[in-house]
């Protein structure tokens, strides 16, 4: 029976169109999904829309649009993007579903009794966070995260009592049960939770919500929070409420991949209400950092953000993917510009694995020599370390330092002086090594490695389009 990998994404909130931070966040997603398929696992990858969010409300007000049509509008261009990244997730859960409202309300109601209970509250709230924050968490009198002054609210809600599980929480992160990647991420966790945790409320007045969201199971009065409604879609897509085969299968998840900004409702509330409801806590999880923007963190008032969608139909599927995996340190802030995605395109791309599959198919046309078919390639052990350990960016150089020693190889040894007998075991050597160069790539640049690896199947081998053809009209 064959190992079973449970790897998710981040559910974001729908209220406006995916820009490139997300775009970072579930092309990972999809590496790590590939590479545990060619590791003959069996993978279920999920992602999908937040969709019961007040700030999905408010942008739908903004547009005088009713909210279902702003968050299925929304909904589909995240779904879409499985063309436009050539994702492979298995399923695309949507909060707005019957088996998430489902789910959401069967995980509240087995959750222990004395972990929730309804009183009155005065808190500051930030809505981009969409939670209640303390003074100890403002910078300035602001939210550290969206910068904006959180608003006072007083009402009566349901809460959880997370103080009860501090020391449990604290021994669950501690020991790696839970494993937190990278460690700084995990001692913010540790730091937090040694602050001390207090309860936190769990639901919101039907009016305050707009009478939008999931009710509370036996309130009709009260909408259930947006992350606990939110953070649930982890199990209800795999119908646990039903004890569905899915979930027998797959849970708890081996990864769950997400951003900083959301790493206390991941790390923190979740697991303390899956131990309320009696259910196994996830394996790890993955926190990546931000995308900014020529310098600049991501913001619609500085009209800096990068659609995806854009930038695909400009460069190309896997050009996007390339530089998002490689530029952007997994466990630091990144940068996307212009500027140096044409450096990275010509550089590593086109001057680089390009140039090198067609010098390779050229000299191997010309010698009119019949190459042995390919046999089955595996990733190489180290590739696989760096993956394991979410080093996308070190994978990728370890990847490439094969294409440059190879095409060094070819300038010092100039094959094409060659005689035949000399030249057919310099291009065997050659093919094995573009092969493998391509079979490692299948996690990262899919398209471009079943391209290679076709061209280069044997017993023939010739040129075929350019793999990535230079961008002359870029300045």
């Amino acid at each position: 029976m064959s190992k079973k990998f449970y790897i998710t994404s981040a559910i974001p909130f729908v209220n406006a169109s995916p820009h490139i931070g997300f775009a970072l966040e579930i092309v990972q997603t999809d590496t790590l999904a590939r590479q545990h398929r060619l590791l003959n696992e069996e993978v279920y990858f999920l992602t999908g829309a937040d969709e019961n969010s007040l700030k999905n409300v408010q942008a739908a007000n903004l547009l005088n649009l009713p909210v279902k049509e702003l968050v299925d509008k929304n909904a589909a261009k995240f779904k879409e993007l499985k063309g436009a990244l050539n994702l492979t997730f298995d399923d695309f859960i949507k909060t707005s579903e019957e088996r998430h409202v489902q789910g959401v309300q069967a995980l509240w109601k087995a959750c222990k009794k004395e972990d929730i209970y309804k009183k009155k509250y005065q808190g500051l709230y930030c809505m981009g966070c969409e939670a209640f924050l303390t003074e100890k968490d403002l910078v300035d009198g602001k939210c550290p995260e969206h910068l904006i002054e959180p608003e006072v609210v007083e009402e009566e809600n349901y809460f959880f009592r997370l103080s009860g599980y501090q020391d449990w929480l604290l021994e669950l992160i501690s020991s790696d049960k839970l494993k937190i990647t990278p460690n700084k991420r995990k001692n913010e966790v540790i730091s937090f939770i040694k602050s001390g945790l207090e309860d936190f409320s769990i639901s919101r007045s039907k009016e305050r919500a707009r009478n939008w969201g999931i009710p509370v199971p036996g309130d009709s009065d009260q909408i259930i929070y947006v992350w606990f409604d939110a953070l649930a879609n982890y199990i209800t897509a795999l119908d646990w409420q039903k004890n569905g085969e899915l979930f027998k299968k797959f849970w708890p998840a081996d990864v769950h991949v997400i951003g900083k900004g959301i790493s206390r409702f991941h790390a923190i509330y979740w697991p303390a209400m899956l131990k309320s409801a009696g259910l196994e806590t996830p394996k790890e999880i993955f926190i990546h950092s931000y995308v900014t923007v020529e310098g600049q963190k991501i913001s619609k008032s500085l009209g800096n953000v990068v659609d995806p969608y854009e930038v695909v139909k400009k460069y190309g599927t896997d050009p996007v993917r390339y530089y998002l995996l490689k530029e952007i340190p997994p466990f630091n802030d990144g940068d996307f510009s212009q500027k140096r995605f044409l450096e990275v395109y010509h550089a590593d791309l086109a001057n680089g694995l390009g140039n090198l599959v067609s010098r390779i198919a050229r000299l191997c046309e010309k010698s009119e020599l019949k190459f042995p078919e390919q046999k089955s390639i595996t990733l190489d052990s180290k590739v696989n370390t760096q993956l394991a350990d979410f080093r996308f960016n070190e994978a990728l150089e370890t990847i490439w330092h094969k294409v440059t020693k190879e095409n060094k190889r070819i300038n010092e040894e100039k094959p094409w002086q060659m005689e035949k007998s000399d030249l057919q075991n310099f291009l065997l050597q050659s093919v094995e090594t573009i092969r493998e160069i391509a079979g490692n790539l299948r996690p990262f640049l899919p398209e471009t490695a079943e391209k290679i690896l076709k061209q280069f199947k044997g017993p023939e081998i010739k040129p075929e389009a350019v793999l990535f053809p230079r961008l002359e009209n870029e300045k």
